[in-house]
This record gives C-alpha cells, sequence and structure tokens, in this order.
C-alpha cells in the first residue's frame, strides 16, 4: 500500500515572517509572448526569462548544459513556463549533476528551494518528501511540486519560480537566493569521490601520511632546502675526489 505524504507543520526560523508558504509579497509578475511573431522585444524579453529559469534550477548554464528544445517549446508557445521548469529538473544534467549526487533529503531541500521558493519545514516536510522520492521516485516528487496548490497560487503556469520572503524588516538586505545556499553536492558526495579515485596506491593510511606531508605533490619546505644541501655537499666531495686524483697523477 502506498504511503501517502505525512503531514508536517509550517514554521519559520525568522518570528517577524508570517507565513513562508503564503508570502506572496515579494514576487514580482513577469510578462511574457511568444517570440515567433518576430518581435525584438518579445524575444528579448523571452531570452531573459529563459535565462532566469536557468539560474533559478541550475545557478548558471554553460552552452552544453541547456535544453535548445524545450527552449523551442517555449518560444513557440508549445508548453508553459511551468512545463519549461519541470523539463529542466528532470534534464540529464540535473540528474546527473544534483540527483545522483546527493540523498533524498538533501534533493528535498534542493528542489523545495529552487520550485517553491522557500527553505522546507524543518525535518519533518524534509522526511515526508524523501518517502515520496524512495516509493514512488524522483519524476513523482517534482510533479507533486509542481502540481502543488502553493505553486500554482504562487506562480501559476508562465512565472519563473523564485525566492519568497527575501525582504525583511529592519534588514537592509534580504535572503541569500535558495539557489546559491545550496552546492551542487555535500562534503560526504567529495569525500565518496575522493575514496573512489585511484590517485595513490597503497594503503589507506600511507595516503593519509603522504597527504599530511606533501602539499600540491610537492615536498615540505625543510625536506627540499634538506635535499639541496646534500646535493651541494656531494658535489663538492665528488670534486675534491677529481682534483685530487689529476694532482697524483701530475706528480707521477
Amino acid at each position: 500500500m502506498a504511503i501517502p505524504l505525512l503531514g508536517y507543520p509550517l514554521n519559520t526560523q525568522n518570528g517577524r515572517v508570517s507565513n513562508l508558504a503564503g508570502d506572496n509579497s515579494t514576487i514580482k509578475p513577469q510578462t511574457y509572448a511568444s517570440s515567433a511573431a518576430g518581435d525584438d522585444i518579445a524575444r528579448t524579453e523571452m531570452d531573459s526569462l529563459i535565462e532566469q529559469a536557468y539560474r533559478q534550477v541550475f545557478f548558471h548554464a554553460m552552452r552544453s548544459d541547456r535544453e535548445p528544445f524545450l527552449e523551442s517549446q517555449l518560444r513557440s508557445g508549445n508548453i508553459t513556463v511551468r512545463d519549461f521548469i519541470r523539463g529542466l529538473l528532470l534534464s540529464e544534467r540535473f540528474q546527473q549533476g544534483y540527483y545522483q549526487c546527493n540523498s533524498n533529503y538533501r534533493m528535498v531541500d534542493q528542489v523545495v528551494g529552487r520550485v517553491l521558493g522557500r527553505p522546507t519545514h524543518g525535518d519533518a516536510e524534509r522526511r515526508a518528501w524523501s518517502i515520496v522520492i524512495g516509493e514512488k521516485g524522483f519524476t513523482t516528487f517534482v510533479d507533486a511540486l509542481l502540481d502543488s496548490p502553493e505553486y500554482m497560487n504562487c506562480f501559476g503556469y508562465d512565472l519563473v519560480p523564485q525566492q519568497r520572503s527575501r525582504v525583511l524588516p529592519g534588514r537592509p538586505l534580504g535572503e541569500i537566493p535558495i539557489y546559491q545556499q545550496f552546492p551542487r553536492y555535500g562534503t560526504d558526495w567529495r569525500d565518496a569521490l575522493q575514496d573512489r579515485a585511484p590517485i595513490h596506491q597503497g594503503a589507506p593510511s600511507e595516503r593519509l601520511e603522504v597527504a599530511a606531508t606533501w602539499v600540491n605533490e610537492e615536498p615540505p619546505a625543510f625536506a627540499l632546502k634538506l635535499w639541496l644541501g646534500l646535493f651541494a655537499v656531494g658535489g663538492f666531495e665528488i670534486v675534491r675526489v677529481l682534483l685530487t686524483i689529476v694532482v697524483a697523477m701530475l706528480r707521477n
């Protein structure tokens, strides 16, 4: 039997914010039109909207990471902005760069922040959505967020998700956007990559000793000075021996 979405209380870390889930005061409305007619202004607005969507989902996107088919569908009006966001979240780049690098709990933080524009409501919401990912898959999780009343009431079909409740009373600067707060992967994935990488041979204890004494694959300064000193003394002794042999030969 499928487990329904667990209930979780709404909370916030700032007492002056009434409800992060329902605050729309900091959302700026966006207007866009189809650029199929060749209108330069509409095309410029669409370019800006697409860049904002990439920034919201990926923080930044290289040319090789872009989705030209989705962009074409959006420009021609065949899909909505919500469909475009869904395509980016289910794209190969997001799967390899985010989903495969994180646990379900961390993915809830990543996707809820990017899609709903707010942090998760504590461990309860994080646990509830992680069960959905584990039981029904990541696609179902994304669809549930995009179909939720919270998303539809705040962004609908035509708005790019953005950070909500960023402007707080008594503060000159608002909160950092969610997509800038969360790195692409955490320390656990970094450590796992380091353990699997065949950089050094030998036992793990030997690798730790090398890492503790060598910096950037170079010996410490005192070892380098000692080696240069021994090299100079050895060279001097070789020259002395050769001169002694030459002098002895000349005398004979």
